[in-house]
């Protein structure tokens, strides 16, 4: 008899996430998701509501809170908390400054992003979080291409990409000793225009800064960098209101936005289909260096 099952490509990347995360659920004690807000996350976060229906998702989200979120993220994180009757752990950047755990850095480019790596690996510390999911994928950044499903992390929370452990066929090896933890990405092989799409077809709500809008900003390195209290404007910069909207979403600081006219996730998906360059090339943080993300994910980064 003929076999009439079939999937389509997202949804064998769906498929293939839920397993991820249902290992993750199997095979770790503490886990976690880590939302920063951003499309990812809440597509991460999607996938697990999926795979545990019509339970609750059996784990916290995680929010590293740098005390220079965009005010339309944080209301959108606890909108989505709220709605879905879950746990929320909230490690706080600021909190780990007064604490001398972090130093904030200083000058015109001066960001908090690199202090986050600070608050991430106390409160997965202080929370007994043994394997924390996260929404990144391969084709963001070279660095993160290196990555597995299952990425280890030391005792110390560091990550040595020459010393990951293999991933055979669906296999996940996620052994471990006290006080080591996992970095687990289930969207790892999905793109932004899977991302997208997945959006689209799933109808998902996302926050108001993915879709263009009248915002404040001035023009530095490439990008226009939207106005907060938190810009120091240079030499010759001026602030223009431009109708834009963000392809990526980190600190109000460093997230770099485009103009544009895409007001619906249908022309999102139609700009992101024509475009030639990265989501992450609108970042600041991403430009410090070539190896500016490896260096920090070596760290614990996200």
């Amino acid at each position: 008899m003929h076999n009439k099952y079939y999937l389509n490509h997202l949804q064998e990347l769906e498929s293939e996430a839920i397993y991820v995360i249902r290992e993750v659920a199997a095979q770790f004690d503490r886990p976690a998701i880590l939302f920063s807000g951003g499309k990812d996350s809440i597509v991460v976060t999607h996938l697990a509501r999926k795979a545990f229906w019509p339970a609750k998702i059996p784990m916290p989200l995680v929010h590293i809170d740098t005390g220079h979120n965009f005010s339309e993220t944080i209301e959108f994180r606890d909108k989505l908390v709220a709605e879905l009757g879950i746990q929320l752990i909230v490690g706080s950047v600021q909190e780990s400054i007064d604490k001398g755990r972090a130093v904030e850095e200083r000058g015109i480019n001066a960001t908090r992003n690199e202090l986050q790596i600070v608050s991430l690996l106390d409160t997965i510390e202080e929370n007994k979080i043994d394997a924390a999911m996260g929404g990144a994928r391969r084709d963001e950044e070279k660095a993160r291409a290196k990555e597995r499903f299952f990425s280890h992390r030391d005792e110390f929370g560091q990550w040595d990409p020459k010393n990951q452990r293999p991933e055979l066929w669906n296999i996940f090896n996620g052994r471990k000793r006290m006080g080591e933890h996992f970095r687990v990405f289930p969207i790892s092989n999905w793109t932004e225009m899977d991302v997208w799409n997945y959006i689209l077809h799933e109808n998902l709500d996302i926050p108001s800064l993915y879709f263009a809008h009248h915002r404040e900003a001035i023009y530095r390195d490439g990008t226009w960098l939207p106005n907060s209290e938190f810009l120091v404007l240079r030499e010759g910069e001026k602030i223009e209101l431009k109708y834009m909207r963000f392809r990526t979403l980190g600190d109000i600081t460093i997230t770099g936005g485009i103009e544009s006219d895409a007001d619906t996730l249908e022309k999102i998906v139609m700009e992101v289909s024509a475009s030639r360059s990265t989501e992450r090339g609108m970042r600041s943080d991403d430009k410090r260096s070539d190896t500016s993300m490896e260096d920090r994910k070596k760290q614990g980064y996200f």
